[in-house]
């Protein structure tokens, strides 16, 4: 073995490798059960829906090796022609892709299918991490708006899919903007457009009796309300304020309520227009307000009621009622905590979610040991893209948030999610593998 292979294998993370053999191994064992039921043998062909992973599992730790003997500069150089492959095959599924659940995110290949919008994370990610790497991290609004770009063109094509969940995960890359610079102030107002998004949700569902007009939507009152409250606020600040900044500051004052007010009215119009009545339905049950279907909280509803069956240690493997009967749908994906929760109960699950974190914990302890910038960023945008998938599915099973269709990675089936998260893992396990080259 050459000395320089033998190097880099003596620096690979032993502890990040064992933590995802952990989890993909146990997500796979979780998934035989979740595709055979609880009755009759097991069926260990290549036919069913874990032999099928389990050649997703090969075929993405044979690539992870592969990738592992590439030299880290190789990804640092096609980033850019990375990222462009990604936003190609992003546009393309749009015009020759095929539909699945409603929306037009898959390649078919043979009897597989291709999700691009999987791989655009990894694009994305590096694309990302090269920019910040040869700039001034997060510092000027040239480097910001441009950062801000590179996640945003993927997500937009990705939205027009339709696929929301996934541009929501888009999200976890403010953990490596935030890493390389971004203010805390980003944080307030993501928090406020938060707040702003449930005030907008729960009047828009609510209905007010105006004399003379009838009966209106809450949403209108909430408005002109919000305006006056803003008025106020405006004149308090203005009269507390310094003479000579005065202009300023109410100038200031007024684009944030305005642009607080029309993110506000986009919200409601995408709400009551743009959605689909079922993706409508489902908001509104998270929020606890009354909707026409009663089946409308049909997923959450049983999916509680298979975690909460598992008690403290869990009903065993394939012994889970709720999910070996088939009451909870999509467990296989979506809902693959459920039977994780319902066999292993309350101990299983907390257990599942320390081994997740702190595979968390590791690729971020990764991105902080790094003299690469560019590896650093990298990490982050993988450790936040994970952290997204974990909360917003795990949330999802527990009626926390939405259910947007958001896989589990490592746990749920789908060759595309699990064959992108390794490959991304195995170059971050590269690129830190060699952090003892880079010179500051």
């Amino acid at each position: 073995m050459p000395a320089r292979t033998q190097r880099i294998a003596s620096n690979l993370d032993g502890l990040t490798v064992v933590l995802f053999l952990l989890l993909a191994g146990l997500g796979w064992w979780n998934l035989v059960s979740a595709s055979t039921g609880l009755e009759g043998a097991v069926d260990w062909s290549l036919d069913t829906l874990h032999g099928k992973q389990a050649l997703w599992l090969v075929v993405s730790l044979l690539l992870g090796a592969l990738i592992l003997q590439v030299e880290g500069e190789f990804f640092i150089r096609t980033a850019w022609l990375n990222y462009a492959i990604q936003l190609g095959l992003c546009a393309a599924v749009l015009v020759i892709g095929k539909k699945v659940g409603g929306a037009r995110s898959w390649f078919g290949v043979g009897g597989f299918g291709i999700q691009p919008s999987e791989f655009a994370k990894l694009g994305t990610a590096m694309a990302l991490a090269w920019f910040l790497g040869t700039r001034d991290g997060w510092k000027g609004w040239p480097n910001r708006l441009r950062s801000l770009a590179i996640i945003g063109v993927p997500a937009g094509l990705i939205l027009l899919q339709p696929d929301a969940g996934t541009v929501l995960v888009f999200v976890g890359f403010v953990f490596a903007l935030y890493r390389e610079g971004m203010t805390g102030a980003v944080l307030i107002a993501g928090f406020a457009a938060i707040v702003m998004a449930v005030l907008t949700i729960l009047t828009g569902a609510s209905e007010i009796d105006i004399p003379g007009l009838g009966v209106r939507s809450g949403y209108g009152a909430f408005a002109v309300v919000f305006v006056l409250v803003c008025a106020a606020v405006t004149a308090m600040v203005r009269s507390a304020t310094l003479p000579r900044y005065r202009t300023r500051t109410v100038r200031t004052a007024s684009v944030i309520g305005l642009a607080a007010l029309m993110y506000s009215f986009a919200l409601h119009v995408a709400l009551e227009d743009v959605l689909k009545p079922h993706q409508k339905e489902r908001i509104h049950v998270l929020f606890g307000l009354d909707v026409s279907n009663p089946d409308a909280d049909y997923n959450i509803r049983h999916a509680k009621t298979a975690i909460g069956s598992g008690g403290l240690t869990g009903k065993g493997w394939r012994e889970g009622p709720m999910t070996g009967y088939g009451f909870v749908p999509e467990q296989e994906t979506d809902f693959i905590f459920c039977k994780w929760s319902e066999e292993r109960g309350f101990v299983g699950a907390i257990l599942f979610l320390l081994l997740y974190a702190a595979f968390l914990m590791r690729i971020f302890f990764l991105g902080e040991r790094q003299r690469s910038r560019f590896t650093r960023v990298y990490a982050y945008a993988l450790g936040g893209i994970l952290f997204m998938h974990l909360l917003i599915n795990v949330g999802m099973v527990l009626g926390l948030v939405p259910v947007i269709g958001i896989p589990l990675p490592f746990m749920s089936y789908g060759g595309s999610s699990f064959m992108a998260f390794s490959i991304m893992v195995a170059v971050l396990l590269r690129l830190d593998a060699e952090r003892f080259t880079v010179l500051r």
